[in-house]
C-alpha cells in the first residue's frame, strides 16, 4: 500500500472522528447516565429501535425483488427506473417527506382514498415513521444488492436455467444464497439509516412522545431545552449506531478473513 495514501486517509478519518470528539469534551460524562434514563429518552429510543427494525424487514421484502429487477431486466427505460429507485439518496429527507405527506395525508390523492374508504390516517402516527424511514433507507439495501448481482455475473443462474430449474426455483437456490453477503451488509446500512432518520420522519409523522418522536427527535427537542441532555442522547445514538454495525456487519465484508 503506497504510504502516501496514509494522509488522505488520516484528513477523513479526522472528519468522521473529531466531531465525535468535540461531543465528548462538550459533555460532563458524569451526568450523562442520568440524563438518558430519562422516560422520555428511554421511550425514544425503544420507538427508534422498533421502528428502524420493522422499516428494515421492509426494505428487504420490498427491495430483494426490486435489486434483481434492476440488475437482470432489459426492458427499455429500466436505467430511468433506476434513476427514480436511487432518488432518496439525492433528495433532502424533509422533501421526501413532503412528497409522502402530499400523497398519504388527508389531501393526498391515496391519503384521501385511504381515509374515505377505510377511515385510514398514517401522517402522525407509528406506521408513518416505518414508512418514512424505509422510503430513505431501501436504496442503500437497493444499490448494495443490485452491484453485488451484477459484479457476480448470472452464470451460475444461466446454467441452473440449463439444467431445468424453473425461474422461481433459480431465485430461491441460487440467486438469494449468492446475495447473502451483500443482503447483510445492505440490511445493516439500511437499520444505521433508518435508526439516523430526522427530517422525512418529522415532516411526515410529527413529533409525538411515544408515539413518532424518535431518538433523534428527541435530540433535536431537548437541544431547544437542554443542551446537555441533547449531547448525551446524541452520544447514545452514536454508541447505539456503532454497536449496530460493529455486531450485524458480516465479517466477510471486511476485507480480509479473520
Amino acid at each position: 500500500m503506497p504510504w502516501v495514501l496514509w494522509v488522505p486517509a488520516a484528513l477523513a478519518l479526522a472528519l468522521v472522528v473529531l466531531p465525535v470528539v468535540g461531543l465528548l469534551v462538550r459533555t460532563d460524562l458524569r451526568r450523562v447516565p442520568g440524563l438518558i434514563v430519562t422516560d422520555a429518552s428511554l421511550a425514544a429510543l425503544r420507538l427508534s429501535l422498533e421502528t428502524a427494525a420493522v422499516s428494515t424487514l421492509a426494505c428487504i421484502v420490498l427491495g430483494v425483488p426490486l435489486a434483481v429487477v434492476l440488475a437482470r431486466s432489459t426492458v427499455p427505460g429500466i436505467r430511468i427506473l433506476r434513476a427514480i429507485v436511487l432518488l432518496p439518496l439525492v433528495l433532502p429527507p424533509v422533501v421526501g417527506g413532503l412528497a409522502l405527506l402530499y400523497l398519504l395525508g388527508r389531501k393526498g390523492f391515496l391519503g384521501y382514498l385511504l381515509s374515505v374508504t377505510g377511515g385510514v390516517q398514517i401522517p402522525f402516527t407509528t406506521t408513518a415513521v416505518i414508512i418514512a424511514q424505509t422510503f430513505v433507507a431501501m436504496p442503500f439495501l437497493v444499490v448494495s444488492l443490485e452491484g453485488a448481482l451484477r459484479s457476480g455475473g448470472d452464470r451460475y443462474e444461466q446454467i441452473a436455467s440449463t439444467l431445468g430449474a424453473r425461474p422461481w426455483t433459480v431465485f430461491r437456490r441460487v440467486t438469494i444464497p449468492l446475495l447473502m453477503p451483500a443482503l447483510g451488509s445492505g440490511a445493516v446500512l439500511s437499520f444505521a439509516r433508518a435508526l439516523g432518520e430526522f427530517g422525512a420522519t418529522i415532516t411526515f409523522a410529527g413529533s409525538l412522545e411515544g408515539v413518532t418522536r424518535t431518538l433523534p427527535l428527541e435530540v433535536y427537542t431537548q437541544a431547544e431545552v437542554d443542551v446537555d441532555s441533547a449531547v448525551a442522547l446524541a452520544l447514545l445514538l452514536i454508541v447505539v449506531a456503532i454497536v449496530v454495525i460493529a455486531v450485524a456487519r458480516p465479517r466477510a465484508l471486511e476485507g480480509t478473513a479473520r
